[in-house]
């Protein structure tokens, strides 16, 4: 969310209680922030909708149909596949470092295919890992 000109996460700017099994309770340090949270929730894309009294947001969640599962499993392969690319990111990045260090000759060209295979390990690893959790999110999500 965003909080005096920054983007904060919301666990840094309000207290997060679970009321009960379907309620979730928000309360803010700062009551001005109310507006900031609301929106931040609004604009999550979790199909929540915020109820204020002025102190505290609550959040009601819904009972879980059919198309609401379907919904959630939708942001579960989305933030999956951003886990995936910033994975691949990394490798990137890291795959620049070693051609770098092969340029200025610290380390052979032997090294280099090592460490770029070192890297592809990791980098499906932890895709098979993202994947392994994706499935046992669906599982449990679709579970009635």
């Amino acid at each position: 969310m965003e909080s005096y000109g920054t983007v904060m996460p919301l666990n840094q700017v309000a207290g997060i209680v679970v009321a009960d099994s379907r309620t979730i309770e928000i309360r803010p340090w700062d009551v001005s922030q109310i507006p900031n949270i609301e929106k931040a929730i609004q604009k999550s894309e979790l199909g929540l909708t915020p109820m204020n009294d002025g102190k505290l947001v609550r959040l009601s969640i819904p009972s879980l149909n059919e198309d609401r599962r379907r919904e959630l499993i939708k942001v579960v392969h989305k933030t999956a596949e951003d886990f995936r690319v910033s994975v691949r990111n990394e490798r990137r990045q890291m795959h620049e470092q070693v051609k770098k260090l092969e340029k200025e000759k610290k380390i052979t060209e032997d090294e280099r295919k090592k460490a770029e295979n070192e890297l592809q390990r990791i980098t499906d690893a932890y895709v098979v890992r993202i994947d392994e959790l994706v499935k046992a999110k669906e599982k449990e999500v679709m579970e009635v």
